[in-house]
Formats: structure tokens, C-alpha cells, sequence
């Protein structure tokens, strides 16, 4: 745990009417860290995060962003840096306009032009927002958010309809922004992402936590695989392993390089063939995929 925490979420619960969106959800997330929270379709990420963000007042429960109550926007406000799926930027505004406009509404400093350029859009300054493309207007929407370059970021789906080099280029202007010293929290459907970039991920579920914790310990919680073909007439492997067609096998284990040495030794012993091997330990879709059947 980092030694001081941006965010603390303690009892959170968030009701709808006869709907509970959120449900008892308790987590913190340090300074300088980059905290991934995903989850199934429903599953209360986004309600939670308006609460986090100051937009909504929780049911019950306790939310303290950078020492305040989020919904104390004189004390929180200026110091967090927002970007939504959809920001609905006025189309008649230029880009540069447009980033001077809602950085000057942040209360913090920078220079647009500086701003621009991070983001890759200096050659649009001019260009009004109806005539950006989707993955312009999405680097717009990264623009806003880090202008002043906030302690606290908020990136909901940063990189979708990016392009790879635009992607790459976002994650590099996040990883400075984190050397020097902003914490992020992120939500995306793109897991690879997450599983690359995050510190600590929370995956939610119906309302509540379903696992929470470094990338190593979701995925330790499942099997590796081996994946493998031999040949229809070869002698049975010596690990358990499922069969499937034309002598594809599969093995699912918790010591992955034990069993493959012995995987291995054994094809080489015995001259048996071994083609199309496969061999990794679980990813975090999978972890995902396994929460509905959990």
C-alpha cells in the first residue's frame, strides 16, 4: 500500500430506487498508483465512480478523494482530472478553444498549446470539434483531463477509437504524468490494457467486489494451460490432461514449469512428437470470463 491514500471507499452502497447498484464496496487506492476498476455489464463500476468522482451522493457508506468529501467541490475539484466516454464538447468551438475553455474552468495552470502538443493535436488547434474525428475528439477528451496535470485522474475508456500509435502515445503522456507524482484511476474493456498497465485491479460483479489485487494474484487464482497435439497412435501423456479431436490435449495445472519440464522429458524419452505447444500462465480475461461462471 502506498504511503498516503488519494482515494478511501469504506461501506459504499448506492441504491436506485429498489435497485442496489453498489453494495457494500470498500477499497483505497495510494498515491502514484494506477488502480484498474472493471466489471461485467451492470456491475456498479460506473455508479460507484460518480459517487468517487463527487457526481452523486452514496446511500450509505464513507468516500474521503484526497482528504475531502468528493462532493466538497471547492476542496476536490480542481485538484482531479476527469475523462468520460462522452465529454460533449461544444462542436462550434476550436480544439484549442475548447481545452483553454475547460482548463481554465479546472482552476489549474497550464498552457494549451503545451497541452495540445502531449496530446498530439497541435496541427488541430484551429480546427473546430464537429470536424475532429472520433479518435481526435478522444484525444480532446484526454486533453481536459490532464491539463494542469491534476493529482488525481480519472480515465473512463481512454483509448477507444484510438489507433495503436495514438494509444501509445496516451499511455506515454500517463506514465509522466505519473512520475511526476498524479495517481490514475482506469476503466476499459480493453483487459490487456489493465493487465499491462495497472498496479492493482478491483473486479466487480453484481454490485460488489468479485477479486481485488495485483495482476499475479487474480491470475494465480487459476490453472495455467498446456496446450498440445500428438499423434493419434501415441502413448498416454503422464500428466492428466483432457482430449479433445485429431489428439489435441490439454493440461491445467497450478505448476506450470514442473509439468512442462516433465511434458517434455517425457515426449523426448519416448520419441513421441509434440507439435503446436502452447504454454501460459492464466491471463486476466480469463480471470474475467470466470466471474459469471463462478
Amino acid at each position: 500500500m502506498a504511503s498516503t491514500t488519494v482515494i478511501d471507499v469504506q461501506g459504499l452502497n448506492l441504491t436506485y430506487g429498489e435497485f442496489h447498484a453498489v453494495k457494500d464496496l470498500s477499497f483505497h487506492v495510494g498515491k502514484g498508483e494506477l488502480y484498474a476498476l472493471l466489471g461485467t455489464n451492470g456491475a456498479g463500476k460506473t455508479s460507484a465512480l460518480e459517487v468517487i468522482e463527487g457526481h452523486r451522493d452514496p446511500t450509505s457508506g464513507s468516500v474521503r478523494v484526497l482528504g475531502h468529501n468528493p462532493r466538497n467541490r471547492r476542496e476536490t475539484r480542481h485538484r482531479m482530472g476527469i475523462m468520460l466516454q462522452e465529454s460533449g464538447f461544444a462542436p462550434d468551438l476550436t480544439a484549442k478553444e475548447t481545452v483553454g475553455l475547460i482548463g481554465g474552468l479546472s482552476k489549474r495552470t497550464d498552457h494549451v498549446d503545451r497541452v495540445l502538443d502531449v496530446v498530439g493535436l497541435q496541427h488541430k488547434a484551429r480546427t473546430r470539434v464537429s470536424q475532429l474525428s472520433g479518435g481526435e475528439k478522444r484525444r480532446l477528451d484526454f486533453a481536459t483531463a490532464v491539463y494542469g496535470a491534476p493529482e488525481l485522474i480519472f480515465l473512463d475508456e481512454p483509448t477507444t477509437g484510438l489507433d495503436i500509435q495514438s494509444r501509445d502515445d496516451l499511455w506515454d503522456a500517463v506514465d509522466r504524468l505519473r512520475e511526476d507524482g498524479s495517481t490514475v484511476v482506469l476503466t476499459t474493456h480493453y483487459l490487456e490494457e489493465a493487465q499491462q498497465r495497472a498496479d492493482r485491479i478491483g473486479l466487480m460483479h453484481q454490485g460488489r467486489f468479485h477479486r481485488e489485487g495485483t495482476v499475479l494474484e487474480l491470475t494465480s487464482t487459476l490453472p495455467a494451460v498446456i496446450d498440445f497435439h500428438l499423434p493419434t497412435d501415441a502413448p498416454t501423456p503422464p500428466l492428466e490432461a483432457t482430449r479433445a479431436d485429431h489428439g489435441a490435449y490439454r493440461i491445467e495445472t497450478f505448476t506450470l514449469e514442473k509439468d512442462l519440464r516433465t511434458l517434455l522429458n517425457w515426449a523426448h524419452s519416448a520419441s513421441v512428437p509434440v507439435s503446436e505447444l502452447q504454454a501460459g500462465p492464466t491471463r486476466l480475461d480469463d480471470v474475467f470470463r470466470s466471474i459469471d461462471r463462478g
